[in-house]
């Protein structure tokens, strides 16, 4: 089956509306699922001891498009099926849970197919000799990269979900599982709309896919999390304010050094975040995506609680001439000054759509302050 993200109901065996199976398709599917066709919808219910409504329910969540009552299931997809009802029923999941299950899977591995399809074996499956087809090297090639390929997801999801699993645990009580205090950052390229229209269609995927990697670097490195990325924006993530304000700053360094990147701007803020199915919703999201719109060129424009965190925990002085007076009391005294990473300029306070009057603060890289 293709996975039709939309839900839109997309050809399901690699042939155009109407037309028949490309005998190319029918053998991929084969090999990538591990079996044949052999079961329509109502079979493939009836042998996994669902009923057809669930059955539907599950597949449409996971990105599957009706098939009508054609033999599109394998023993694969009943297995799945019973698997995944038999949870409900032993009362691990709820009904309703087990098919956010299908669908955040079935959304976020559609994603990962498509870009390993039009990107990764679309370049490896270049005809090497004149003559050759794509068709003749795609199957003996999937052959190849499959089980390779197959082992590396789960180990990348079991590493993700022991990082996800260890934040869970380590939450302050039930209820900051879902509802979290987390510090929430937008990066957003300046102009690009106005790239849109003068870039070639190749270069300006070239430029969305620079800016992406290079973001999901940082964010990683430093020890963030990257939400979603939305073609000329960012949006990540961390559970420490200093963390994301460093991430935020390298990502202006970063691309301010880039003659081929259009300038930055980034906007963070700090509060209460609701997670679902790997996204963050709520009003400190909403805030940091306000502050992103208002921030200046190459600058990083952060809410009251953010710079209140900062100036908390150390990483910022509360003012210049506080910290100046610091530095002057531990000298007298023979003693190191403290010191700061980051800067925080008030800004004028200025009304924002939905959200009422806002202090935003600029926040810089302190000179002299640690690495």
């Amino acid at each position: 089956m293709t996975v039709d993200d939309t839900g839109s109901g997309a050809d399901t065996n690699g042939a155009t509306p109407g037309g028949d199976p490309h005998p190319l398709a029918v053998r991929l599917e084969a090999l990538i699922l591990g079996a044949e066709r052999r079961y329509t919808p109502f079979q493939a219910a009836r042998t996994a001891g669902v009923s057809m409504e669930l059955a539907t329910r599950f597949w449409r969540a996971m990105g599957f498009a009706d098939v009508g009552q054609a033999k599109a299931f394998t023993e694969a997809d009943v297995l799945a099926l019973r698997r995944l009802a038999g949870l409900v029923e032993a009362g691990l999941l709820s009904e309703a849970m087990a098919v956010q299950v299908a669908r955040s899977t079935g959304q976020t591995t559609a994603r990962l197919a498509e870009w390993q399809i039009d990107s990764f074996l679309e370049g490896l499956t270049e005809p090497p000799e004149p003559g050759m087809t794509r068709t003749e090297v795609t199957y003996p090639i999937i052959e190849l990269l499959l089980p390779e390929l197959e082992e590396f997801l789960v180990y990348v999801w079991r590493r993700q979900l022991a990082a996800s699993a260890g934040r869970v645990v380590q939450a302050a009580d039930d209820e900051e599982m879902v509802d979290r205090r987390l510090a929430v950052g937008f990066a957003d390229l300046v102009g690009f709309t106005r790239l849109t229209r003068r870039m070639e269609e190749e270069e300006l995927g070239e430029l969305v896919e620079a800016f992406e990697t290079t973001a999901a670097d940082l964010v990683a490195a430093h020890g963030g999390r990257l939400i979603k990325t939305l073609g000329d924006e960012v949006l990540y993530a961390a559970d420490d304010a200093g963390v994301a304000a460093e991430i935020a700053l390298r990502l202006i360094e970063t691309m301010a050094n880039d003659e081929t990147m259009p300038e930055l701007r980034v906007g963070i803020a700090f509060g209460t975040v609701t997670t679902r199915m790997g996204d963050v919703f709520g009003t400190t999201v909403n805030l940091a995506s306000r502050l992103t719109s208002i921030a200046p060129r190459d600058a990083v424009l952060v809410d009251a609680a953010f710079a209140e965190e900062l100036i908390r925990t150390t990483e910022a002085p509360a003012s210049e001439a506080e910290a100046a007076e610091a530095a002057a009391t531990a000298e007298k005294e023979g003693e190191e000054p403290p010191t700061y990473r980051f800067g925080l300029q008030p800004m004028w306070q200025r009304p924002v759509r939905g959200l009422g009057v806002v202090e935003p603060w600029l926040l810089t890289r302190r000179a002299g302050g640690p690495a």
